[in-house]
């Protein structure tokens, strides 16, 4: 079975080692260097002002337009990270090209410019721009969240606004009764945040995994909700979540919201269960790729037949949506 590969996030953006910043430590250096003697003065300021032109020729060239795309108002550029998030959001417009992103074909009416606009605010790393300014961002950021299928999945929102701490996973928003969930963290914005609070805010954040907690403190102070994570999963970063898990669970969060110890990818890793609507949300224990559901056993960080085990067990519950975090093809399964 072929397995999806998604890179562990480090919490530090993979494209950042090949973007230099001197604008700190050498310029400490240089008052210190020139204290005693003007000398030297001239040419190693010609040496700083040379590495930082070299180190924005290069941020300039990673910007531009990768070759791949079609001719035409958007692209994708060089520091595209390969998260896949554009492909799924906007399917009709970009595609994968020797492992980047690409505009597969222009946008030719307003729900395919939607729907690529939409995914160009998504993208993690600024990665998909456009010729000029659209002058219709701010109604396109108006739409997020969005609702995921209002007929058959009422209330169930994708968040957008990936995060570079996370490698563009997706996050989700479940607008309930007893008290809204936030799953995973999208990339902090205060547009973003205005418009969940017109939802009704949060009152939790649930994250599946220590991979993609991303901004989750931001979000917890500016909704003020209780975040919730697996013990397993802890760490410095986030000591202070307010619910952490112990144990093996199952864990009911509300009546029709269960939490499901799911260790695998991570030994901690929990997905959610909307029963009442048959959604199962799954972090990266299990997405779907063109070709059917799958896991990643090359980034696996705990244990592949446990993973696969707790896979297997998944299935049998009753669920007809599955939302991963990653390879989002088709939420909804004939299962």
């Amino acid at each position: 079975m072929p397995m999806a590969v998604r890179p562990r996030s480090t919490g530090i953006p993979p494209w950042s080692s090949s973007m230099v910043s001197l604008s700190s430590v050498p310029v400490r250096m240089w008052f210190k260097f020139n204290t005693n003697s003007s000398a030297n003065r001239i040419p190693f300021l010609k040496a700083i002002r040379s590495s930082q032109a070299q180190a924005s020729a290069s941020t300039v060239s990673r910007k531009q337009r990768r070759p791949q795309n079609v001719d035409g108002e958007f692209f994708v550029d060089h520091t595209c990270i390969d998260c896949d998030a554009c492909r799924w959001m906007a399917p009709q417009t970009f595609t994968r090209v020797d492992e980047q992103s690409a505009v597969l074909k222009q946008p030719t009416c307003e729900e395919e410019r939607l729907k690529a606009l939409q995914a160009l605010i998504s993208c993690p790393t600024s990665s998909i721009r456009t010729e000029k300014p659209p002058s219709d961002i701010l109604h396109v950021q108006k739409t997020f969240p969005l609702p995921i299928d209002e007929q058959s999945v009422p209330g169930v929102y994708h968040c957008g606004y990936h995060s570079p701490k996370s490698h563009g996973a997706a996050s989700y928003l479940i607008v309930h009764p007893e008290g809204n969930i936030l799953i995973d963290s999208p990339r902090f914005t205060e547009r973003l945040a205005s418009n969940i609070e017109k939802l009704g805010g949060a009152r939790y954040m649930f994250m599946t995994h220590e991979d993609d907690i991303a901004d989750h403190e931001r979000w917890s102070k500016r909704l003020k909700c209780d975040r919730i994570l697996h013990s397993l999963e802890v760490d410095d970063s986030t000591a202070n979540v307010e619910i952490k898990l112990e144990g093996s669970g199952p864990w009911s969060l509300f009546e029709d919201i269960q939490l499901i110890h799911t260790p695998g990818h991570t030994e901690g890793s929990v997905c959610l269960f909307y029963t009442s609507l048959d959604i199962l949300f799954t972090g990266d224990h299990l997405f779907m790729t063109e070709s059917g559901l799958d896991f990643s056993e090359k980034f696996n960080f705990y244990s592949v037949p446990i993973q696969l085990n707790n896979v297997r067990f998944l299935l049998d519950l009753d669920f007809r949506w599955l939302l991963p975090e990653q390879g989002i093809q088709n939420g909804q399964l004939n299962h």
